[in-house]
């Protein structure tokens, strides 16, 4: 690789959507849901480790509350490289105070990526080529490049880019100014995007030099930075909390978009799991499952002795977790937040999450 990357990954979400398999202590980063035997965040950190040049250039941002789980989960982490945050902020402090702490580490002309820890690649050798472009792309010009999934269906549950100008071929790929980002729109909206073949997925993935996002981040979040500058993580309690997509992305004029497809998924919520592994049957068994017509179901339980019985089931979520069993309809598993919601409420049930 010419221009070498940086790569950090963002392991503190909660993952609550896949609740009750994901809790507060054990979230869907710890997880290995596709099968693989290996958690999302330690496939992650794999896939990266051959851009960074081994563990000494990865590095990972997570709560205070996960901090421990990373340890155990990437005990070849330098622990100097795992950056922990006292409460969570959303995206923009943890971009902006991760930045910060590899520009004094390594010089602002680095660069960096960030990304998820709770992705799914099919074609690794594809993604790793699309970081290199990327990188190269960061390395030539002021840039914060993303990476913009090439969409298969009209998802109303990812945020769209869409592309404006072309500015250059990057390592065989297209690059392109970014026009606009879009929140998840409804359906009708995501079908028009698609016939336009201007849009792409919003992954969440970046690639910039540091000097120029911390640049960026002075002239459209200063509350952010220069707390951060000032005090660095003892701010945190002082920060807004804010995306990165709404504090910087959607703001500045120096993003470009990378259309990309290399199999990927972003494994929001149970319904993912179907999207990984049906094939062709049924239903997605991750349990000993004894069914008579049952169809379109995604069966999960934590305990090899523990059996899942069905009749006359269809489209379902069912999963047994230790002390809960979840039972949702497919197309409202985002609604599981809501029920969180109610468990914090109630003193009683508030150790379920």
């Amino acid at each position: 690789m010419t221009q070498s990357l940086i790569p950090v990954i963002l392991a503190g979400g909660k993952g609550e959507r896949f609740w009750p398999l994901s809790r507060k202590q054990r979230p869907k980063q710890f997880l290995s849901l596709d099968g693989s035997g290996k958690s999302l965040l330690q496939a992650t950190a794999d896939r990266l480790l051959s851009l960074a040049g081994g563990w000494e250039k990865l590095w990972v941002c997570t709560s205070s509350l996960l901090a421990e789980g990373v340890k155990e989960q990437l005990p070849q982490l330098p622990v100097e490289n795992l950056l922990v945050e006292p409460e969570g902020r959303d995206t923009a402090p943890a971009v902006a105070w991760t930045t910060l702490e590899i520009a004094k580490a390594y010089g602002e002309d680095s660069i960096v990526g960030f990304f998820p820890a709770d992705h799914w690649i099919a074609d690794e050798k594809a993604f790793q080529e699309t970081l290199e472009a990327g990188a190269a792309l960061a390395a030539k010009q002021p840039s914060i490049v993303t990476l913009g999934i090439k969409p298969n269906y009209p998802s109303t549950g990812y945020g769209y880019i869409e592309q404006g100008e072309e500015i250059g071929n990057f390592g065989g790929f297209p690059a392109y100014a970014v026009s606009r980002f879009t929140e998840k729109p409804d359906r009708k909206t995501a079908e028009e995007f698609l016939a336009t073949g201007r849009f792409s997925w919003n992954s969440g993935m970046f690639i910039f030099q540091a000097g120029v996002v911390l640049k960026e981040l002075h002239t459209y979040a200063p509350e952010i930075i220069s707390l951060l500058e000032e005090k660095g993580v003892a701010a945190y309690s002082e920060l807004p909390k804010k995306s990165i997509d709404y504090a910087l992305m959607e703001k500045t004029q120096l993003a470009y978009v990378l259309p990309v497809s290399f199999g990927w998924d972003d494994l929001g919520d149970w319904n993912a799991i179907e999207r990984l592994l049906k094939g062709d049957k049924p239903n997605v068994e991750l349990a000993t499952h004894v069914g008579m017509d049952t169809q379109g179901a995604i069966l999960y339980a934590e305990g090899e002795d523990e059996v899942i019985v069905t009749i006359g089931m269809e489209d379902v979520v069912i999963v047994r977790d230790r002390n809960v069993t979840l039972i949702v309809k497919k197309d409202r598993t985002q609604e599981i937040k809501k029920v969180l919601e109610l468990l914090r409420s109630n003193p009683k049930l508030e150790k379920l999450l």
